[in-house]
Order: C-alpha cells, then sequence, then structure tokens
C-alpha cells in the first residue's frame, strides 16, 4: 500500500516537534539543577532560603526522575470561535514543557483544565475542538522520535467521533497491547467516566465499585496525580497516602505514579502503616474475626477509660516555697468527672486534668500573691505532688499494656465487654499461653489492628490530606477505623469491587463499609464498561455471580477480541504444561494460576519440565506461577486457571477468589479442570 503523503507529512511534523520537546525538556532538567545552586545564594532569611532550597530541590528531582517514553500522546486543535482557544492547538503529555514560564506550552500536562475536552469532547458535545489527535507510539519507546508510527484524526464537529475515547485504532492498540512489566498509567485512554471521577474536588470522598477490567485502580491512582498537580502546597503539607493490598500488588503499581511526574507519593499496605511490633504470632481463623468485629472498638474504649478513676483520691497539696496551695479531693474529682464526660483522646484528657487543676491552684495562688509568672504555671503543672495524683486518677499508659491486660485477664475482659460479647467469644480472645509482659508478647496481624485502635484512642495519628484505598471492600470493619482516623480532616477515594471480597469479613454493601471508613455520605460510582478483560471471559466471570450474593451488576466487555478454551483432563499437570507451551510461543505475559495448596506441586512439574516461573513479585517475567491468594489487582495476557472447584473450597470465600482467578486474563483464558466446574 502506497503511504498517504499528507499522513506522512503529518508524522514527519510530529516528529520534528517531538524533537524539540526532547530538547527544551532537556534544558528544563538543566536549568532545574542551575537553579537549586543560584537558590543555595539566595540572600534570605533562614526559614525562606530553606524553603526555597526545598522547593527548589524537590522540582529537579522530579524531573531527573521522570522516567524516559514519548513526550506527548494526544493534540486538540480548537475551532476558531472558540472563546478561550479559537484557533489554537494543544498537545497532551504527562508534564507541561515549555522553554519559559511566559512562553506558550510546547505540550500541556494532562491534567490541566484545557486538557480535559481531550476526553470528554464528542461529536455530540465537541466543547470547541475541531480535531482531536491521537498518537501510536512503538510498544515500549522510551521516547526516540523515531518511535512515533501512527496518528488518528477525529474532526469532532463532522460526526466522526461517538463520544470519549472509545477504543478503536490507536486506543484499542493501546489497551490490548500485551501486559509484560508493572502496571503502566492510562493519561492517553482515559474514558469520559473515568475522567469524572480523577478530576473530583479534593474535599470530595469517592467510592468506586468497579467491575473486573474498568480501570478503577488506575483511576485511582490518576485521582491522586491530579489532585498532586492541582493542590501541590496543601497536599505537600498533609501529604497523600496509597494504601494497596500487599506489597506484590504496590510493586505492580510502583511505576505508575513516578511516569505521571509524581515521586513523593507513600505507597504502603495498611499492616506496614499500623506495625508498632512485627507479626510474630497467628490467630485461630474465629478469633481473627472477632478481632476485627466492630464490637471490639467499643470493648478497648471501655478497657482503656477503665483506668480513669476518683476512687481513694485525697487532697492535693503543692509546695511554694512556704505555703502549701491546695485542692481539695472533691473539686479535683470533680474535674476528673468532667474530663471524663467530654471524651477527649486519653492523653489529651490526661493533660486536661493537669491543667484544671494548675488553674485552681493559680486561682488560690493570686488571690494571695496576685497575678503570677508563666514561670511559676510551669513549675506547677511539673510539680511531684500533681503528678503522682495524675498517675492515681488518670495514669499514664501504652496500647500494648492494655491490650495485654485485656487478653490475659478474664475479669478485665468481662468487665469491657459486658453486654457486647458472649461468654464464648471472650474465652476465643483470651490468650492460651498468657506471656510474661506485654514486652514479650507474640503479637498477631489482628492485634495489631487493635493496638491501632488503642493508640488512636490515646492520641490521634497523623493525618494525610487525601487517602486512596485500594481493594477496599476486604477490609475489616476495625481496618477501616484505622483508616478512618488516617484520613480524619482529608477526604478518601475508596476502590472496590464487591464481587472480589474474598476476605471472611469482606463487605457486602457499600453503604455498611463507608460508615465504618467514616464517610457515609460518600458517592458510590459503579464502573461496569470494560476494556480490559474480554467479552468471552466476562461473561463466563458474570454466571459466578448469582453464587456471590452481593448486590453488583454484571460486567460488560468492550472487547470483542480474546480467546476462551475449557480443558477437561484426567492429568491436570501434563494439560498445565502442554498449556504453558503453547502459551509461551504467543507474545505476552503468562499467569498460571491456582488454589495456594496445589502450587507447590505445579512449580514441581513446569520446573521439571523447563518452564521454571517465577514468583508473583517478579515484574517482567514471561512466565509467573501464582496462588489464588494474591491475584487481586494482578493482570497476565494469557492466564491459565487451574482446578477451579479447588480454588472455591480452599476458602470460606472461595467462589468469590475464582471470580478474581478468572478476571485475571487480558487477552486469553485456559481454564484446566479435573473436576467439574463450578460455575
Amino acid at each position: 500500500m502506497t503511504p498517504d503523503p499528507a499522513l506522512t507529512d503529518a508524522l514527519r511534523a510530529e516528529r520534528a516537534h517531538h524533537d524539540e520537546c526532547r530538547a527544551v525538556l532537556a534544558a528544563m532538567v538543566e536549568g532545574a539543577a542551575e537553579q537549586v545552586l543560584i537558590g543555595e545564594d539566595v540572600s534570605a532569611s533562614g526559614a525562606d532560603a530553606e524553603v526555597l532550597g526545598f522547593r527548589l530541590r524537590s522540582q529537579a528531582k522530579a524531573l531527573r526522575e521522570l522516567p524516559p517514553g514519548p513526550l506527548f500522546f494526544g493534540r486538540l486543535d480548537f475551532a476558531g470561535d472558540h472563546p478561550g482557544h479559537g484557533g489554537l492547538s494543544f498537545h497532551l503529555g504527562r508534564l507541561r514543557i515549555t522553554e519559559s514560564p511566559a512562553a506558550p506550552p510546547l505540550v500541556v500536562d494532562w491534567r490541566a483544565p484545557v486538557s480535559r475536552a481531550f476526553y470528554q469532547a464528542s461529536a455530540r458535545d465537541p466543547q470547541g475542538v475541531a480535531v482531536r489527535r491521537r498518537f501510536g507510539w512503538a510498544p515500549g519507546s522510551t521516547g526516540e522520535s523515531a518511535d512515533l508510527t501512527a496518528l488518528e484524526d477525529e474532526h469532532l464537529r463532522q460526526g466522526e467521533s461517538g463520544g470519549g475515547l472509545r477504543p478503536g485504532g490507536i486506543v484499542a492498540r493501546e489497551i490490548e497491547r500485551p501486559r509484560v512489566g508493572p502496571m503502566r498509567d492510562i493519561a492517553a485512554t482515559i474514558q469520559p467516566e473515568q475522567d469524572d471521577l480523577v478530576r473530583a474536588a479534593l474535599a470530595d470522598s469517592v467510592c468506586v465499585q468497579g467491575a473486573p477490567g474498568t480501570g478503577k485502580t488506575a483511576v485511582g491512582l490518576h485521582r491522586a496525580a491530579y489532585l498532586l498537580y492541582t493542590h501541590p502546597k496543601r497536599l505537600q503539607r498533609a501529604g497523600l497516602l496509597i494504601l494497596g493490598p500487599n506489597r506484590t500488588f504496590l510493586a505492580y503499581i510502583s511505576e505508575v505514579l513516578p511516569a505521571l511526574g509524581e515521586t513523593g507519593v507513600r505507597q504502603s499496605t495498611l499492616l506496614d502503616e499500623i506495625a508498632r511490633h512485627p507479626v510474630t504470632g497467628t490467630d485461630p481463623a474465629p478469633t481473627a474475626a472477632l478481632k476485627h468485629d466492630p464490637r471490639m472498638a467499643e470493648v478497648l474504649r471501655r478497657a482503656l477509660y477503665a483506668h480513669v478513676t476518683t476512687d481513694g483520691v485525697t487532697d492535693l497539696a503543692v509546695p511554694d516555697g512556704s505555703y502549701r496551695w491546695r485542692v481539695p479531693a472533691a473539686e479535683l474529682a470533680a474535674i476528673v468527672r468532667e474530663v471524663r464526660a467530654q471524651e477527649p483522646p486519653y492523653a489529651v484528657g490526661r493533660e486536661r486534668v493537669r491543667t484544671r487543676a494548675v488553674r485552681r491552684l493559680r486561682e488560690r495562688a493570686e488571690r494571695r500573691s496576685g497575678v503570677l509568672p508563666a514561670a511559676w504555671t510551669r513549675r506547677m503543672e511539673h510539680a511531684r505532688p500533681l503528678t503522682a495524683h495524675l498517675d492515681l486518677v488518670w495514669p499514664k499508659v501504652r496500647p500494648e499494656e492494655v491490650l495485654a491486660r485485656l487478653l490475659t485477664d478474664a475479669g478485665t475482659l468481662a468487665r469491657a465487654a459486658q453486654g457486647l460479647l458472649e461468654p464464648g467469644e471472650q474465652e476465643a480472645l483470651r490468650w492460651a499461653r498468657p506471656p510474661r509482659s506485654h514486652k514479650s508478647a507474640r503479637w498477631s496481624a489482628a492485634d495489631l489492628v487493635l493496638l491501632d485502635e488503642l493508640s488512636g484512642l490515646i492520641e490521634h495519628p497523623e493525618a494525610y490530606g487525601h487517602v486512596v484505598v485500594d481493594e477496599a471492600q476486604d477490609l475489616s470493619p476495625m481496618e477501616c477505623r484505622a483508616i478512618a482516623r488516617r484520613a480524619a480532616f482529608g477526604s478518601l477515594t475508596v476502590l472496590g469491587d464487591l464481587a472480589q471480597g474474598t476476605a471472611p469479613w469482606a463487605a457486602r454493601d457499600w453503604s455498611t463499609q463507608l460508615h465504618h471508613l467514616g464517610r457515609p455520605d460518600a458517592a458510590v460510582v459503579s464502573l461496569t464498561t470494560g476494556f480490559r478483560v474480554p467479552a468471552a471471559v466476562v461473561a463466563l466471570a458474570n454466571r459466578l455471580l448469582e453464587r456471590l450474593a452481593v448486590p453488583v451488576p454484571p460486567a460488560r466487555s468492550l472487547r470483542t477480541d480474546g480467546e476462551l478454551a475449557l480443558h477437561p483432563t484426567d492429568d491436570v499437570l501434563a494439560t498445565t504444561v502442554t498449556a504453558v507451551r503453547r502459551a509461551l510461543a504467543r507474545e505476552g505475559s503468562v499467569g498460571v494460576l491456582a488454589a495456594d495448596a496445589d502450587v507447590p506441586a505445579l512449580s514441581r512439574a513446569l520446573t521439571g519440565a523447563g518452564l521454571a516461573p517465577a514468583a508473583p513479585d517478579a515484574l517482567g517475567a514471561r512466565l509467573t506461577l501464582v496462588p489464588a491468594s494474591l491475584a487481586k489487582g494482578l493482570e497476565y495476557d494469557h492466564v491459565i486457571a487451574v482446578e477451579p472447584a479447588a480454588v472455591t473450597e480452599a476458602e470460606e470465600r472461595g467462589a468469590h477468589r475464582l471470580y478474581v482467578v478468572l478476571t485475571r486474563a487480558v487477552s486469553r483464558l485456559d481454564v484446566i479442570h479435573a473436576r467439574p466446574l463450578p460455575f
């Protein structure tokens, strides 16, 4: 076929523009480094110089750490009659590129207001856009201009677009290209309904119920990048936290934000956030479920505040030279009761009692001596008699001490759990072998959640300006409370799929989960149209929905490609080896997913056949063997699901786990089974 001369000329022009962008970006990086050196010599106050230096170093670091790749993925040409941008063109990329702050940008950031039309404009609502251009880059391009291989134009005012960036041409190829390595960003392929969520206001807490393949995780990460761009100073002060279900998942998503120019975001698991101690103990499943039960919040609150007492309180007498200033026992007891009724954080309550007791002392002293200096007040605050009284009525405590006593002393537990937990439940909570002290205790993962609750009751933890929570359907009520404390004055982006809830305490509706997260009024938005999983695979997974008993509508996919094959067999291991060989002969990543108990035998069979698989956290591997329990959030071009019946029988919510396993496939799914299929 003879190339279209006009297309060839356009490609040459766009490649030349990309060369210019690369040169300007290199100058921006060099200029940022030079500004750091200049800024260090700026004459200003120490505080001002420190702030300026931090900002300049942060800008230089962000530019240096931007991963290599194409500098733009789209272009907008506005019609001449547009009131703000008439006749102008804008290239869109992952960061703004300009020769100087005052010069017109060579590339605008995809998060800038002008860029929104790229995602939202349609033939029905062109939003002033005459032409939307998309660029096709060679897979894995590091940003060489020669890698720009294609472009597509939509003439919106001529009715060529149905709306948004629906898959087709370049967008379809980008969505469908092989999944090897970490998760990539979707800035070039964001759909209108995703864009609405990405650009939600910072003050808005949003819950995204996303069917498999609808891009809910990518939406959450891109919302984080958008908020950091839109509110840089506020979120630099308050911080932004990404919470994932496990470290394998975090490794998989780790490169998305850096690719979008955001390198200073904390990405963590909730267990890492609350880990006051290493996890060295385990709980029986019923005990772990009980520790995650929301009733435990009240049990812990009672156990903590049981330390506050007015029993045995005597008159407070504090020496001051030749005088002794006194607060009668009845007055001191009244102070304790008054503060206790206010339910402040425990440590704050102790200090309020101290402050109010000193106020009474000061009132008595000033009636005799007149106005006293602040130094007198500070001396009274730390007087030994006052501290001794405080230790009696409102003693200092540590979370470990409170929890260890609760889990070892039957009387303490019975008083705290009265009317909340049955005797059998109390017995299940108690440690079978009490440690000699809390310092020698073997803390379980569930214990760490309880310790965090107690710590939050004693002193509020440092909170973030925004928290993105992925796989939120698997959070227990007590884990939700831990997250709510960390977003006490900020907002949440809650991501999940009720159909993929696999934990024993997994949520069955979002209203209850959002209540535990402290955001009962958060909007719940459903994403049901997928672009990752082929329609045939989605249809198979939908057959499981009836077994899951959650209010989730069937997913649908715009992908008409893809392959699905069921392989009944008498020899699961041999059939799996054959399927893996076939899959490796094709392009893309291959994931073998099976019940956790079946993984060792599969590993031996594959290794023996010369097909040694990588571990789930080995990014970029062609062949990966994944226990079903770690499959969530991952994706592979070709999934080989081994013995679905074993997956469903391995745990209480095994059908949900199987739903996860089946929907990890991006292009092809082989289901190998010797037993009847559970759908």
